[in-house]
């Protein structure tokens, strides 16, 4: 039975809204929190002297800056003035194009006043009107998070996410300047420990979500860039694994001690390219390579009972290439979280 926190603290609402190159729907939005008591703080995502009509007729904070950076930059740039503002506070973060609703919005927040160590995301259901490229979006970053955390979450893209006070200098810590940024939010919350839930709200697509910025390549890109990283190195170390693997064995015709020399040789190159490439850690390299040398043993010794078992029933060549796919996901999750997570 989940044990419900108490929030002691009287904390106000504040809404941020990203906004870039918005159109007339930001107003009444801005109006309508005002009128629900909320704090509105707008950021002006280098939209340009053409929309500054839109953000002079919101009449909030609207903080400003004349490039484009990117959401991620944006929501950071919030966040700071927010911590520098305000003591105690509910944040909901907005997207400027109306799908999300002040209704959704406090419930987010009544759900923060039990459980105020939480990151809460308001979770969009698929329907019929759902936009193809959202569907296809959401789908695609639902099942890499579930790949690589081993959590479930519905709706990974959804701008709608509330928390306190107390998640604002985690989320000041995160990589990302773009729509990487709220990806990579979910991304770390396992190795931060960062409690995440998630509620329905309702699902709001306007014009087909023509207002949307993303673009479909090179912010996809961005949001897997770490995971692409990993598998290339992976994939990398692997073919120099297979390489001296099938080298050894028509040198000895032994299995096992090919297969732990090869490994040996493969998991120093993958160790090297994973610290300071991959997660970029910056841990101590005493303290991961301890890790990852234990990590390498564990593997090794996995490795080489599947390989060998497999050799059983079919050729040791494709039965060293079943056995490298197998062990590839427990690898990334050991490393991520607990060999290069990153401290503080």
């Amino acid at each position: 039975m989940e044990v419900e926190e108490v929030d002691s603290k009287d904390r106000i609402k504040v809404a941020l809204i990203p906004a870039y190159e918005p159109d007339d729907k930001l107003i009444p939005l801005v109006d309508n929190l005002k009128k629900n008591n909320y704090q509105v703080v707008v950021v002006d995502d280098g939209s340009g002297k053409d929309y500054q009509h839109i953000f002079n007729k919101c009449k909030t904070k609207v903080i400003t800056y004349p490039e484009n950076q990117g959401k991620g930059h944006a929501l950071k740039e919030g966040l700071k003035y927010i911590k520098d503002t305000y003591d105690a506070y509910y944040i909901v973060t907005m997207d400027s194009d109306g799908q999300h609703t002040i209704e959704d919005a406090d419930k987010l927040i009544n759900y923060l006043k039990k459980h105020p160590r939480t990151l809460v995301l308001g979770s969009r259901k698929r329907g019929k009107n759902t936009p193809l490229r959202s569907f296809l979006g959401n789908s695609i970053t639902r099942f890499v998070y579930s790949l690589v955390t081993y959590r479930d979450i519905y709706d990974t893209q959804t701008g709608l996410r509330a928390f306190t006070e107390s998640l604002v200098p985690y989320m000041l810590e995160v990589d990302g300047e773009r729509f990487e940024y709220e990806m990579n939010v979910l991304l770390n919350a396992t190795r931060n420990n960062v409690k995440i839930k998630e509620l329905t709200i309702q699902t709001i697509y306007i014009d087909n979500n023509s207002g949307s910025h993303f673009n479909a390549f090179k912010d996809s890109f961005k949001i897997y860039k770490e995971i692409l990283k990993f598998s290339l190195s992976s994939l990398s170390c692997f073919f120099l694994d297979y390489v001296l693997f099938v080298l050894f064995n028509l040198l000895t015709n032994n299995i096992i001690v090919s297969n732990i020399i090869a490994r040996i040789i493969s998991a120093s190159t993958n160790y090297g390219l994973n610290r300071s490439l991959v997660f970029k850690s910056t841990k101590k390299v005493k303290s991961s390579l301890l890790q990852y040398s234990l990590l390498a043993i564990i593997i090794l010794i996995l490795n080489t009972a599947l390989v060998t078992t497999l050799s059983l029933v079919m050729s040791k060549y494709i039965a060293k290439i079943i056995t490298e796919i197998t062990i590839f996901l427990f690898s990334w999750f050991i490393q991520k979280n607990i060999i290069f997570k990153k401290e503080g």
